[in-house]
């Protein structure tokens, strides 16, 4: 509450047939009238409705399978109860799923004091998977998922993390779906920004962010044999899970936590970290990893120090323009080692610096990020062979 009273009105204006709707609403312990709200909501709608009210779960994992185990139709939706559904979200998202035979459809999101992930969005996609698209960026709960998929494969809510349990199990879906849709051109879902900030992907201690994304890495690891389309999906965990805890926090971290993240990230890069993951980063990106990698805290935090005074690195345009590097700190510094291959942009970075023509580099950019790899210390490139293919 108050949001719950916006969410349930967008779910009562749903021009989806309110006879072709169940709501299934989990009143996970609320202490704020949330229960007496969803017993007048059900008693007053044209729908059926169904309130479970339990003891506080701790997590959106445990509500989350009950309602799952309730749920009777074709198709299941995870509304969080601060946001809201656009009016033919419903609809069109049960439209694209029957139309396409796909198991999973993305509704296209807009964020009110929230900012959602982009990269996946640009055009209606009929038909498409976590291979030719960007949807592994965005592994919210927040889709439509075909249930007899789900109950196939015993798919459910990890209830032993604390966050990230979407991300789990929307991968896996993904992983498992004969084919996704994206609708791009209407917005079916409204992220909501609580104006007192208690999200609880907000919340919590750092170890919950390991925890995540050794849960997301394992997943992966299980699904996909090691090669490329393992490390195109080990991007995200990277990225978005693993890579914040060294970013801007990490400057405010006493000593003890600074170590214990190093101590955390190590076996993960151990067993995960390879050059063609290191490859689809950015320069900025793959040069904290890899201090992280070779266990040198000392070099982060002259990167960090570098982004915390807002400088821009040099661009520098060799072989006719076809290689760029970034000149963050310690380019060429021969006291530390770090190898020129770890500040060559790819293409997809280089393209914004004038001057720079592209063709060419694929190859030379994974015998450098290779040869860059071997630079690290031994204890920290145990990598094996076939998760370098």
């Amino acid at each position: 509450m108050p949001y719950l009273v916006e969410c349930l009105a967008s779910v009562e204006a749903q021009t989806l047939g309110h006879a072709r709707i169940e709501v299934i609403a989990v009143d996970d312990g609320s202490t704020d009238g949330t229960g007496e709200y969803l017993e007048e909501f059900a008693a007053r709608v044209d729908m059926p409705v169904t309130v479970i009210r339990q003891d506080n779960s701790g997590g959106p994992s445990g509500p989350r399978n009950v309602g799952l185990d309730k749920a009777t139709g074709r198709y299941v939706f995870f509304l969080d109860a601060d946001d809201r559904l656009g009016p033919e979200a419903l609809e069109r998202m049960v439209a694209m799923a029957d139309r396409n035979a796909t198991d999973v459809v993305l509704g296209r999101v807009e964020g009110i004091n929230r900012k959602p992930p982009q990269s996946m969005w640009g055009r209606t996609l009929e038909r498409t998977d976590v291979w030719s698209s960007n949807i592994k960026f965005t592994l919210s709960a927040q889709k439509l998922f075909r249930r007899e998929l789900l109950n196939r494969h015993s798919m459910r809510f990890d209830e032993s993390l604390w966050t990230g349990e979407d991300a789990l199990f929307t991968m896996e879906a993904y992983l498992r779906a004969d084919g996704v849709s994206l609708i791009d051109d209407y917005t079916c879902y409204y992220l909501v920004g609580r104006e007192d900030g208690k999200h609880v992907t907000k919340s919590g201690s750092y170890t919950l962010r390991f925890d995540s994304a050794r849960a997301l890495m394992t997943l992966i690891a299980d699904m996909v044999p090691a090669g490329p389309r393992r490390d195109m999906l080990m991007v995200r965990p990277f990225v978005v899970t693993l890579l914040p805890q060294f970013g801007a926090k990490y400057l405010k971290d006493s000593e003890q936590v600074r170590r214990h993240k190093f101590e955390l990230a190590k076996p993960l890069l151990e067993a995960y970290w390879t050059e063609e993951v290191a490859r689809r980063l950015r320069v900025e990106e793959r040069l904290r990893i890899h201090a992280v990698a070779g266990q040198r805290p000392d070099l982060l935090l002259d990167h960090l120090e570098f982004q915390r005074a807002r400088k821009k690195p040099e661009a520098l345009l060799e072989k006719r323009g076809r290689r760029v590097y970034f000149a963050y700190p310690h380019f060429r510094d021969a006291a530390t080692g770090i190898p020129d291959a770890l500040y060559l942009a790819e293409p997809r970075e280089a393209r914004a610096v004038p001057g720079y023509r592209e063709g060419g580099l694929d190859s030379f950019v994974r015998r450098a990020v290779r040869k860059a790899r071997r630079s690290l210390p031994s204890r920290s490139r145990d990598v094996r062979p076939a998760a370098a293919a």
